[in-house]
């Protein structure tokens, strides 16, 4: 407004020249640049596999996708639902340009048949499965395909894009599944393999060992220098590798209601409830007045929250209740009696006992168990815990529960009518039988067709723009005053404001620590033009406002000491540790009990039975790989010489080894190895595609 009042005052040529100013101002950056950068900057957002790749272009495939989840979904994707969405065009990318030069080599394909075969054939794929299953049991239902892919012609047109979307999706997951299966049944494990394996399992020792560890000396002894550091991280590039990272400090200015807003509030509260009880179309009053849209005035006990149920006892016709308050939402009720639906609610919990095939063996085996489970729930056994533990379907893990459930033809007939010829509520005495198995029935909530008139208004306690404002102004203040990371301490402290620390944001993140929907503080924090001890304007995040100091950062191409300072620090002082204890210990003489007693205080002796060499543990030292070798590289009656393990010197002694039993036939060794690989298949195949591609991601800078 300030701006207007400006232009208003000037006359003439100003006039003009202000205003052709204020377009390109307010035009130039769609008209010279994309993605949020100024004057025409650089445009490209990565590369994959030699390929660059401009925002413009992106930006078009992140809109097809956008395009298909609307159609699919029908409802526009949320900011969380969009970052998703640009991660999936990204990923279907770099499957274009890194993948499919992979399976063109290979000459592979999916086939229309093998597309049928997929939708309605005998090899359902599980995404289809799901897309068409029972509500209730999640079982799927082919009739719900078939009869959708009939009726696709008179689909609208929405929907069409949407399906021809996931047709093309199993296409390329299929395309992704033959690519590594290929790659995963290729590998093979050797008889000698398998055969160290069955060793390094089955083989045990007994050792007796002194142990000195490296906490027995104290940190603050050791000094550990710069130098050492450097020479640390300069051996050991291949596993400190470098990241596109910020750390920040950050003071917090909460947006909560105050106590005007909440007198506000309840004033607000009891006049609605006054005029709700007067209104002459109290439903039509509720509608306008809530913030929580109701679906219909006649609610059965389904669709009421915990509260209104177990008030709805003491209401009277034409009585206004309230406000009954959950979290921030307090709702009023009119109550305007009662009517009785066509269709009866209930609610129920079951537990499924499958049929492990389709003859009648396999059909008295399940009745068989199923009739002992039921026994075991009559005889006083938890409902919940034996269908966590038996049950065959989706519902054991809520421990069987189906929730509310019409017999409105949504559930199996059998299982329905069986249900709904119960009454009461309890345990169903006898089993219900349906093609999927057997169910144990509890019915949790008896059924019930009456359905309450009610008229409700539930409205939110929030802050008012007033408040608001008050807290952007002081966030604004804050960090106009602020201009340096001491000022920022200073400041933060004298205002008794709450600042915490983020620690190495990733650039691509939108969150800072549990704050959600930080893009732009984030993005603040890895603009070129802030360096460290830079001071940000006022963001606001989730429920607040912050103010936040750049503190550190980190560079994937210079990788720097104060990166991983404490971490190389922890590393050099253990080797500096390890030094000076081989030097004490390696000069230890006798039996262990005599070195440790020479040695002193801080030397243990300990005792490890059975332990093996895949997975053995000592008792202070814990898993230590240098230490097991150790042990199975001497023979009984042996002492090895002083040796750093992981977290500490040894001096391992072999009391007795036991060999693993002879055998003939390594196949289970041999399956195990082999499926341990075939299970890293998938993300080592994505792993080495990705860098073979040498791709660079700069959509942070965009997004």
């Amino acid at each position: 407004m300030a701006l207007i009042e400006k232009i208003r005052d000037k006359s003439g040529i100003a006039i003009g020249f202000i205003a052709i100013s204020l377009i390109f101002f307010l035009v130039g950056s769609d008209l010279l640049s994309s993605g949020g950068q100024f004057g025409g900057g650089d445009q490209k957002v990565g590369e994959i596999a030699g390929n660059t790749i401009m925002y413009q272009d992106f930006q078009q495939k992140v809109e097809k996708e956008r395009a298909d989840f609307e159609a699919q979904y029908g409802r526009s994707a949320t900011d969380e639902q969009s970052v998703a969405i640009r991660e999936q065009a990204w990923n279907k990318m770099i499957v274009d340009m890194a993948y499919k030069t992979e399976y063109d080599a290979l000459g592979l394909k999916v086939s229309a048949q093998e597309l049928t075969d997929m939708v309605q054939g005998e090899h359902i794929h599980p995404n289809i499965m799901q897309m068409f299953g029972n509500p209730q049991t999640r079982a799927f239902d082919k009739n719900q395909v078939l009869q959708f892919l009939k009726n696709f012609n008179t689909l609208q047109p929405q929907q069409k894009q949407a399906w021809i979307s996931i047709e093309k999706q199993l296409g390329e997951i299929r395309l992704q599944e033959k690519y590594e299966n290929l790659l995963r049944i290729s590998t093979y494990t050797t008889t000698d393999e398998a055969k160290r394996e069955y060793q390094a399992q089955t083989e045990k020792a007994d050792v007796r060992y002194l142990y000195v560890p490296f906490y027995s000396i104290v940190d603050s002894t050791v000094k550990v220098t710069d130098s050492q550091l450097s020479d640390y991280l300069a051996k050991h590039k291949d596993i400190y590798k470098g990241d596109n990272t910020r750390t920040i400090q950050y003071a917090m200015f909460p947006v909560v209601p105050s106590r005007a807003d909440s007198a506000n509030f309840y004033t607000e509260i009891k006049r609605l409830a006054k005029d709700l009880a007067t209104a002459p179309n109290d439903s039509a009053f509720a509608r306008m007045n809530t913030d929580v849209p109701q679906k219909s005035v006649y609610m059965g006990l389904t669709e009421m929250g915990t509260q209104l149920k177990g008030a709805l006892s003491s209401f009277n016709v034409g009585g206004v209740y309230g406000p009954y308050r959950e979290g921030s939402t307090y709702s009023i009720y009119k109550y305007g009696g009662t009517k009785k639906d066509s269709l009866y609610t209930l609610k129920a919990s079951h537990i499924l006992i499958r049929m492990n095939g389709t003859g009648d063996s396999a059909k008295a085996t399940a009745r068989t168990k199923a009739l002992s489970v039921l026994a075991k729930i009559k005889g006083g056994a938890s409902f919940e815990a034996l269908a966590a533990t038996e049950g065959t379907d989706g519902t054991a893990q809520k421990g069987g529960d189906l929730g509310y459930i019409k017999n409105n033809g949504g559930m199996v007939k059998k299982f329905e009518e069986a249900i709904f010829a119960f009454n009461g509520s309890g345990l169903m005495p006898n089993l219900v039988e349906t093609e999927f198995g057997f169910h144990i029935v509890k019915i949790t909530e008896a059924k019930s067709n009456t359905l309450y008139r009610i008229a409700a208004i539930e409205k939110v306690l929030s802050p008012s723009d007033a408040t608001r404002d008050e807290a952007f102004r002081k966030a604004d203040a804050f960090a106009l005053e602020t201009k340096t990371e001491e000022q920022f301490k200073a400041n933060s402290k004298k205002q008794n404001l709450g600042v915490l620390t983020a620690n190495k944001i990733p650039e691509s993140s939108s969150n800072i620590n549990n704050l959600r929907n930080a893009r732009e503080a984030i993005r603040w924090a890895f603009n070129d033009d802030t360096k460290i001890g830079t001071v940000s304007q006022a963001f606001e995040v989730d429920d607040q406002y912050i103010v936040a100091v750049l503190t550190g950062k980190t560079s994937k191409t210079d990788i720097k000491v104060e990166d991983y300072k404490e971490e190389l620090t922890a590393k050099v002082r253990a080797e500096l540790k390890s030094e000076q204890l081989l030097t004490k210990v390696g000069a230890l003489t006798g039996t262990l009990e005599q070195m440790a007693q020479k040695y002193g205080a801080g030397a243990l002796i300990e005792t490890a039975n059975g332990v093996t060499l895949n997975g053995g543990s000592f008792t202070s030292p814990g898993p230590d790989p240098a230490a097991l070798g150790k042990a199975f590289g001497l023979k009984p009656g042996q002492k090895s010489k002083a040796f750093a393990g992981d977290n500490g010197v040894f001096v391992m002694e072999c009391l007795n080894k036991t060999a693993a039993p002879s055998i003939t036939d390594y196949t289970v060794y041999k399956n195990n190895a082999r499926n341990q690989l075939a299970q890293r298949a998938s993300y080592s195949i994505s792993e080495a595609i990705k860098e073979n591609a040498k791709i660079v991601d700069n959509r942070a800078k965009f997004y």
